[in-house]
């Protein structure tokens, strides 16, 4: 028990310090390219972010507990926009890039649905099914990265990323400074997302083990202690860019997350072996997930901010559904 009290508190640690230097790298990396922080959040630090999902649900389903991955992925979403979206408007009110984020929501959307769409039809997600929910990571991925790249191109950029210094006496200096800044930043961000998996993974171990002492049920654990624990990267990321005014990153993080844990983290796994659930058992969180999604929707539509009530409605659906988890699982309804 002292060992696992031990990991969590130090898995947290290391977390904090890893959003730090990932906001901190992957922001000057944006300015340095001259592409919008919500794109690296929708993809840099999505991909990122979403390592620990990956971690532990490759190593449930090796051991073959399709709960557990099921429940991961579910409560992490779920966990994505209402604990971390919740909890970053209430601190920080993030605002959302319209003309950018119109064009991810609908692909949230479908992501949400794809589960019991795809459950729904033979109680599995069978290898080709995995494949297809691969396919669909990479086409995002590729498609936002093309879109970022036109809006570039379109002049979508703030005056304040563009070079400012027209000597041409000086371009030799200033490129080989730039090259040697954006080297830094890569580095900086590396170690950030490795600070961030590290720490997401005993945060997880140590919690797991703590809870599976208390007596949670494989289900319960992976939709509560391993969602939550697996969504702190994301959770650590989005609050220090809110609170550092960089709220587009925040955002694209949240979203690019929930997509990737969906299309690409249930896809990669259910390639090694077939993931099994039943819509009758999983309604209710099955439920919670497209609903916090259509909330999540809504209060990021247009051009404009996240507001705190709407951050304390999000958070506050979340705690109704980690308190229906909690009692289904001891019998208490």
């Amino acid at each position: 028990m002292p060992l696992d009290l031990l990991m969590i508190v130090g898995g947290g640690l290391i977390l904090y310090l890893g959003a730090e230097w990932l906001v901190k790298g992957s922001a000057g990396l944006a300015r340095s390219f001259g592409v919008k922080p919500l794109v690296i959040g929708l993809t840099v630090i999505a991909y990122g972010t979403s390592a620990p999902e990956l971690s532990v649900s490759a190593s449930a389903i090796l051991e073959g507990s399709s709960d557990i991955v099921l429940g991961n992925i579910i409560g992490s979403c779920i966990a994505n926009l209402g604990l971390i979206l919740g909890i970053t408007a209430l601190i920080a009110p993030p605002s959302v890039d319209g003309s950018l984020i119109r064009r991810e929501i609908p692909i949230l959307v479908v992501s949400a649905m794809t589960i019991p769409l795809v459950l729904g039809w033979d109680s599995a997600i069978l290898w080709w099914e995995a494949f297809l929910m691969l396919t669909c990571a990479i086409a995002f991925t590729v498609w936002t990265l093309g879109s970022a790249k036109g809006d570039s191109n379109s002049g979508a950029n703030n005056d304040e990323d563009l070079p400012s210094d027209n000597d041409d006496d000086s371009d030799d200096d200033s490129s080989s400074e730039d090259s040697a800044n954006r080297l830094m930043l890569i580095g900086l961000t590396l170690v950030g997302l490795g600070a961030l998996v590290g720490g997401g993974e005993i945060f997880v171990r140590g919690a797991r083990s703590l809870a599976l002492a208390l007596g949670m049920s494989d289900r319960l654990v992976g939709l509560t202690v391993v969602a939550i624990g697996t969504s702190l990267p994301e959770l650590a990321a989005s609050v220090v860019a809110a609170t550092r005014g960089m709220s587009g990153l925040a955002v694209g993080n949240v979203i690019g997350s929930n997509i990737f844990n969906i299309f690409l983290v249930l896809g990669a796994v259910g390639l090694f072996r077939p993931i099994t659930g039943s819509i009758g058992t999983m309604h209710i969180d099955l439920m919670f997930l497209i609903g916090i999604t259509i909330l999540g929707v809504l209060a990021m539509r247009g051009d404009r901010r996240v507001s705190r009530v709407e951050g304390a409605l999000l958070l506050a659906t979340y705690v109704a559904f980690i308190f229906i988890s909690v009692a289904r699982n001891y019998g208490w309804m």
